[in-house]
């Protein structure tokens, strides 16, 4: 069963940083697309950057473009998030999930706990 285990959220303030981590398991293959979502009260989950760990080819949307930068760790299949510049609208509990492309929208497995990220003004 594939699990990935969000880690690193907390509270900063704006213009800090924070490092987002997800480790994953549950599958023997190493060419895999894992991406960053989050969901802010009231608001739908968002999909905010994505990579794919044999390409090395990401996604990032466009309200954290320039701010956030994803990589990957396969030997540990652990992907991250860093995350820069942070503003007020960043708050929000962030998942992270494989799926088969960086568009596409069904997750293998289900979604975790997700790792708060409040960032005060």
């Amino acid at each position: 069963e594939v699990q990935l285990v969000e880690s690193g959220g907390g509270l900063v303030q704006a213009g800090g940083s924070l490092r987002l981590s997800c480790a994953a398991s549950g599958f023997t293959a190493d060419d895999y697309t894992i991406g960053w979502f989050r969901q802010a009260p009231g608001k739908e989950r968002e999909r905010v950057s994505c990579i794919s760990s044999r390409s090395g080819s990401t996604y990032y949307a466009y309200s954290v473009k320039g701010r956030f930068t994803i990589s990957s760790d396969n030997a540990k299949k652990t992907v991250y998030l860093q995350m820069s510049s942070l503003k007020p609208e960043d708050t929000a509990v962030y998942y992270c999930a494989r799926t088969s492309s960086c568009t596409a929208s069904i997750i293998f497995g289900s979604w975790g706990q997700g790792t708060q990220v409040t960032v005060s003004s």
